[in-house]
């Protein structure tokens, strides 16, 4: 575990210093060594959506969702994922995934205070 937690640090300097392109290669490096990190898949996401790579940033941010479906921040970073890529893109339907994301971040949310 040692190991993901240096590079997950080394990754977050990366992208303190404005190294996107070395950050993404630092959490793909992670990510070889345990994919299930879902931290590196919503630093991923984020590191993506920088540099234009939407579709992979969409991939990432969903597969945190899917590793930890019962966290409602994955959902809510997930539905901020979709803005963006309709921002980069003015693809209409990542509208419609945005709004659907943030409800399921709200079910879950309301479902954990009961």
């Amino acid at each position: 575990m040692s190991e993901v937690l240096t590079l997950e640090n080394e990754a977050i300097k990366l992208r303190s210093e404005g190294k996107t392109t070395e950050e993404i290669e630092t959490l793909n490096k992670l990510l070889a060594v345990d994919p299930n990190f879902v931290r590196a898949h919503l630093q991923l996401a984020v590191a993506c959506l920088k540099v234009a790579e939407f579709e992979r940033a969409v991939e990432h941010a969903e597969k945190a969702c899917k590793l930890e479906p019962e966290d409602p921040f994955n959902f809510t970073s997930l539905s901020v994922t979709y803005q963006r890529v309709y921002a980069g893109t003015n693809d209409t339907s990542f509208i419609q995934k945005a709004e659907h994301a943030m409800d399921l971040a709200r079910r879950i949310q309301s479902q954990a205070g009961h």
